[in-house]
């Protein structure tokens, strides 16, 4: 059934309706403030010039996804859900309002980054309220048809609002108010996703039952969370994928924040910011292209290799794309290295999901993959750091991508070859 037909069928509950509606206004508010950021922190011509900068940023865009999103579900089987919705937008308003005056102000400094780092933060802890939240407004039969519509729809809405926030920026006039507009209409969104809230009873999304004290809640969590990680090496091949996407998430970061550096100033004239946001944005259609390629031709693999297999040839992919950039920064030469690594990572994650869901035993599949989401994120925070001290503000070297091709290339062999040996201790199914 169509994304259209399956939201006709959930959306006759009223109660849904209520909640959907604080997801795609607050995901809508999300999108235009991550927009926002994304341009002061990237292309503004006075901001983020430096491989150091742009580093920095990257680790407070991406720190939350991996220290907050563990402990989201312990501390929301606490609190009631309502309340996080309601209370968290309600304080992402002022955040952004700070924000927005210290980018009209002083700029990009420390504050900027603390309170950035704290909305962000926040952010986690309300998507994981949506969704923990969603149970109690739709039939239990209609659960799986409604946990698949409204991510995939609150993401278009995400969209949505970074496109809002990239023309509300291009329509205002150059300068100080320019920073600030698109982070304050932000914070409106945030107010009124605050709002929306209040339809909903105070007790209605949950829980039930008030979970374990949120101290014991917490350590509860580090204790499942290291049990599953014991198991997952024990077991060999999950551990051993997590292992592989976490070196090439790491190394995909650098090659991502050389991007960012190659389109600001290398591509195009350093002090011509908007030009320089276009040729990234042109990059990074490129790479989603990638990304694309990957989709249609990782199930045509799988027909003919091992998941496993087809990990080590994506690896292979990504040794010729760092090979390509080591050679010319021509924008030619760029563009089909992103192309390529764009299929590498995609094509590599398609099948490591398909291995970590294969081989592990369902009591530790949900640990799995929260461990998975912590290692992806957290590679990309580590990649932030090495770029910063490797790559020259221009963002090209030839030795940089050529040892990252080295890299890739004794992954390839390494996985492959430790992968082997722990298939052959799997048991026969």
């Amino acid at each position: 059934m169509s994304v259209v037909g399956d939201l006709r069928t959930v959306a006759v509950h009223r109660d849904f309706r209520k909640l959907f509606a604080v997801r795609l206004v607050s995901q809508c508010g999300d999108g235009m403030f991550q927009a926002g950021l994304a341009t002061l922190f990237f292309f503004q011509p006075e901001n983020m010039a430096t491989a150091t900068q742009v580093a920095a940023a990257f680790t407070v865009l991406l720190l939350p996804f991996t220290v907050v999103a563990p402990f989201a579900g312990p501390l929301l089987d606490r609190w009631r859900r309502r309340q996080v919705l309601l209370w968290g937008n309600l304080a992402r308003v002022p955040l952004a309002v700070a924000l927005a005056v210290l980018m009209a102000t002083v700029g990009v400094g420390l504050p900027v980054y603390v309170l950035a780092l704290v909305t962000l933060g926040v952010n986690r802890f309300l998507l994981a309220a949506l969704s923990a939240g969603l149970p109690h407004v739709v039939p239990r039969a209609q659960l799986l048809m409604a946990n698949t519509i409204t991510p995939t729809l609150g993401a278009v809405s995400a969209v949505v609002g970074a496109g809002l926030g990239v023309v509300l920026s291009r329509v205002t006039p150059e300068g100080a108010v320019r920073d600030a507009v698109v982070l304050t209409v932000a914070g409106l969104f945030f107010g009124a996703a605050s709002a929306l809230a209040l339809r909903l009873g105070r007790d209605q999304l949950g829980p039930e039952e008030r979970g374990l004290p949120i101290g014991q809640a917490v350590a509860a969590t580090l204790r499942d969370l290291a049990d599953g990680a014991r198991w997952l090496v024990r077991r060999g091949t999950p551990a051993l994928g997590l292992g592989v996407m976490g070196v090439h998430r790491f190394l995909y970061g650098v090659n991502f924040i050389a991007l960012i550096l190659m389109s600001r100033n290398l591509l195009v004239d350093p002090t011509d910011a908007d030009a320089g946001l276009a040729m990234f944005a042109l990059l990074a259609g490129v790479s989603f292209a990638g990304n694309g390629l990957a989709i249609v031709l990782t199930p045509i693999a799988h027909e003919r290799m091992r998941p496993a297999t087809w990990v080590a040839v994506c690896l292979g992919v990504g040794v010729v794309s760092q090979g390509l950039l080591a050679v010319s920064h021509a924008f030619a030469v760029v563009a089909a290295s992103a192309v390529l690594l764009g299929l590498s990572v995609q094509g590599a994650k398609i099948a490591v999901d398909t291995i970590v869901q294969r081989d592990t035993d369902d009591d530790y599949r949900g640990r799995a993959f929260s461990l998975y989401d912590m290692l992806y994120n957290a590679a990309f925070v580590g990649a932030a750091a090495l770029a910063a001290a490797v790559l020259p503000d221009v963002g090209w070297s030839a030795l940089v991508f050529a040892v990252l091709a080295v890299v890739y290339a004794l992954t390839a062999l390494a996985y492959r070859a430790a992968n082997d040996r722990a298939e052959s201790r799997l048991p026969v199914a």
